[in-house]
């Protein structure tokens, strides 16, 4: 009887999490437009299939990207369709797996990147694929967390894996204090690189916080009287920006844009590669950046909090692009 009610225990929540004909409230556009459109529904609850995970959310983050397909300028990207969740940043505890599921467990408190291609983070549940999953750092709220997973992927497969930053490096990094920013800065510290940056005078002293060797006020200065034979930049800027960046790169240096590329980016007229990125998730990648974030390499940065029936208000915030770290809407 004891073996039968301890199995019953580890079973019934799994079961009575996946019930069919439950529902959750969400955030959910009928059609793109202004902040506005965002709206909070009862709509089904998902059930996780093979290789996924349910997770309840207790944070999820607001990411330009949320307010560029919201508005119907980049729902080609996801190829999102109305009704549709948006969010592609999660924090929260697993409540039930699907089939073949082996990394995670019902309780494991996780954080991912969900598919650019999928979304579905501004909800109460949400599915998780395995392979976008990671285990939430411990000393990190769930708000912090859920800050973390697409800028600093973004930030790691920009800068290690496509342009290999090296130790003694040097790299310049614009909006150094939004969200790709604020991290990639953090990480071209721990390889060792000369971080230099911009961003208005403001953020000046929180950009030598994260170890900025050479903050640039892009509003006063030019960035080229700060930095020559630059070996990587990061672009989340794009037009005039771009173009001035890729001629302050030494020969055989690299320009990654996050924003897409100029005419002239996609055919430069010297010996540099200029190329874009479209992040992807990755477990993987995502555990490396939990274990820097536990070793206190890595220091979340959240500036703002909404409930999630405030998500209007997040977005009217993200389309001001002068947050400081990241936007979060938190899920009781």
């Amino acid at each position: 009887m004891r073996i039968l009610l301890l199995l019953l225990s580890f079973a019934l929540p799994m079961y009575l999490s996946a019930q069919p004909g439950t529902t959750m409230q969400a955030i959910q556009l009928q059609e793109f437009g202004g902040p506005e459109v965002l709206q909070i529904r009862e709509i089904p609850r998902p059930e996780p299939g093979p290789g996924e995970l349910l997770v309840r959310v207790r944070a999820a983050a607001v990411n330009p990207v949320d307010t560029g397909i919201r508005s119907g300028g980049a729902s080609g990207l996801s190829g999102a369709v109305p009704p549709y969740v948006p969010g592609f940043d999660v924090s929260g505890v697993v409540t039930a797996i699907g089939p073949g599921v082996s990394n995670f467990d019902v309780g494991d408190e996780v954080f991912a990147m969900l598919s650019l291609r999928r979304g579905g983070a501004y909800a109460e549940y949400t599915i998780v694929k395995e392979d976008e999953a990671a285990l939430k750092p411990p000393g990190v709220t769930h708000a912090e967390a859920a800050s973390i997973p697409l800028v600093a992927l973004t930030a790691w497969q920009t800068l290690f894996e496509i342009a290999d930053l090296q130790a003694g490096q040097t790299v310049l990094i614009h909006a150094g204090a939004g969200g790709v920013g604020s991290i990639a800065i953090q990480l071209a510290k721990w390889r060792g690189a000369t971080v230099i940056a911009t961003a208005s005078d403001y953020n000046h002293d929180f950009l030598r916080e994260l170890g900025v060797d050479i903050p640039v006020d892009y509003r006063t200065q030019r960035f080229e009287d700060f930095a020559a034979n630059v070996d990587v930049v990061l672009d989340s800027i794009g037009g005039d920006t771009q173009l001035r960046s890729m001629a302050i790169l030494k020969e055989g240096g690299i320009l990654v844009s996050i924003v897409g590329l100029t005419p002239e980016g996609r055919n430069p007229q010297r010996n540099i590669r200029v190329t874009s990125i479209l992040v992807q998730p990755n477990s993987e990648q995502l555990g490396k950046i939990a274990d820097l974030i536990d070793a206190g390499v890595i220091r979340p940065i959240v500036s703002y909090r909404f409930p999630l029936h405030e998500a209007t208000l997040a977005h009217e915030q993200s389309q001001t692009r002068r947050t400081r770290g990241k936007i979060i809407l938190e899920i009781d």
